[in-house]
């Protein structure tokens, strides 16, 4: 009888605890089958939303400046996405922001979403835009020299050789593979400095045709919500930016320098044999002071001098329309800053002409700002004994005509100009140049990420 009950109740349990490990294996199966596909629609809806950021990426570069879909209304837009058979198993909501006002940065927001599990989405944003060629903190189109007293920071590029005797901390590229320089070959870029292993050469070289800023685009600016400046009647005009503001002067007359040449004595008197540059304000009256133009844009037919400290966006443009010889000059004539370093401040100097410093400046000066000289050059001319001790220059220059900030004599000692050079590129200027300024036509990734 004992034996019977015994058995019954072993019977009992072990059906009972058959039957819990049966649920349990079916239980933890079905468990592991339901996360499995939540995994895998997970992964389904991160490429359905990657189809959607390269589906927009093509659109751009075929209409670059749609930013509606091919629509006149807002966004979301909303596109289906079928699999190799032709089934409908998902679909990708795009967001699009377009660029801020002078920026060429489209971000583009695309969520992926399936159809088996509509609560699972995944979404990705980029940022994409047209780089600008401020790209560089130096483009020319001649050979360049640079002395043992300079520091760039940011790439070089010439179309023409280079002697490089400073430091850097990218890349120095000519397209040259030799040049004559003082009647000698070298290569495309040589000198005693480096780190040699940034130098590049020979290169592709750069049309300057095609990126000379069309200075009509600032005129078009400046006379739809900007300042046009016309001819004078005297000298230029002289521009001084304070904060959000800027004050313009009518320069009278100019003072005179001597450049290079010699003194000489005749007749009981000592006279200057030699170049002399007229490139500093003598006397000058005030026009008046306004805010700077929302577009940013500032446009003069005469030569302008301009310095001060400045927040915001602004391009100053000089020159003749249609083009025409005397170009225009641009004088930096004191320290021209940003009221704050790698924020959304913004200088945009552009010459027909030659973009120059003139004799009276600062001892130490500071230039921020991008700067580009369609047929002339940047820097100093030669002013006799006249050194002076530094510049920095946070920005880019672009030029035609080869130019430089400061003259060497046969042993290498600075005899004119600024001894202490530092060239630094401004990182916001690839995407976010001054208004009116050159850009490419080809949109570049800047950033990828998944925001949820």
């Amino acid at each position: 009888m004992r034996k019977g009950v015994v058995l019954l109740s072993v019977l009992v349990f072990g059906a009972v605890a058959t039957m819990v490990v049966v649920g349990g294996v079916a239980g933890y199966a079905i468990f592991e089958n339901k996360a499995s596909n939540r995994v895998n629609n997970r992964d389904l809806a991160f490429h359905i939303a990657e189809a959607g950021i390269n589906y927009y990426r093509w659109h751009l570069a075929h209409n670059p400046t749609d930013y509606k879909d091919g629509s006149s209304g807002d966004g979301p837009y909303v596109h289906e996405y079928r699999d190799k058979d032709g089934n409908v198993i998902g679909s990708y909501s795009l967001v699009i922001i377009p660029p801020l006002a002078g920026s060429t940065v489209v971000t583009i927001e695309s969520t992926g979403a399936v159809i088996a599990d509509p609560a699972v989405t995944r979404t990705i944003r980029v940022r994409v835009g047209f780089p600008a060629l401020t790209d560089y903190v130096f483009l020319q189109n001649g050979n360049m020299n640079f002395s043992f007293t300079t520091e760039v920071h940011g790439t070089i590029h010439s179309n023409g050789g280079i002697r490089f005797d400073g430091t850097t901390d990218s890349w120095v590229k000519s397209a040259k593979e030799t040049y004559k320089y003082e009647n000698q070959t070298h290569d495309g870029v040589w000198g005693g400095g480096g780190p040699k292993s940034f130098w590049q050469y020979p290169v592709p070289a750069i049309d300057f045709g095609s990126i000379s800023s069309d200075i009509s685009g600032i005129q078009s600016l400046a006379n739809n919500g900007g300042k046009y400046l016309t001819l004078s009647g005297n000298e230029g005009w002289h521009i001084v930016f304070s904060g959000s503001t800027f004050s313009v002067y009518r320069v009278l007359t100019v003072d005179c320098y001597p450049g290079e040449g010699k003194w000489k004595h005749k007749w009981s008197n000592w006279y200057w044999d030699g170049t002399t540059y007229c490139y500093d304000i003598g006397t000058e009256t005030l026009v008046g002071t306004e805010n700077i133009p929302e577009n940013g844009a500032i446009f003069s037919e005469d030569n302008v001098w301009v310095e001060g400290t400045m927040n915001g966006r602004v391009v100053v443009g000089v020159g003749k329309i249609p083009v025409q010889e005397p170009y225009k000059k641009i004088f930096v004539s004191g320290n021209l800053l940003y009221a704050a370093k790698s924020a959304d401040d913004v200088i945009g100097l552009i010459a027909q002409g030659d973009i120059l410093t003139p004799y009276e400046v600062p001892d130490d000066m500071e230039i921020d700002a991008a700067m580009l000289s369609q047929f002339g050059m940047i820097g100093r001319p030669f002013y006799d004994s006249n050194e002076k001790n530094s510049l920095l220059v946070f920005g880019s220059q672009i030029s035609y005509v080869s130019g430089g900030w400061k003259y060497n004599n046969g042993w290498g000692n600075v005899i004119s100009g600024f001894v202490n050079t530092n060239h630094t590129y401004d990182g916001n200027l690839k995407y976010y140049p001054p208004p009116g300024f050159p850009v490419g036509s080809v949109y570049e990734l800047i950033s990828w990420e998944e925001v949820k």
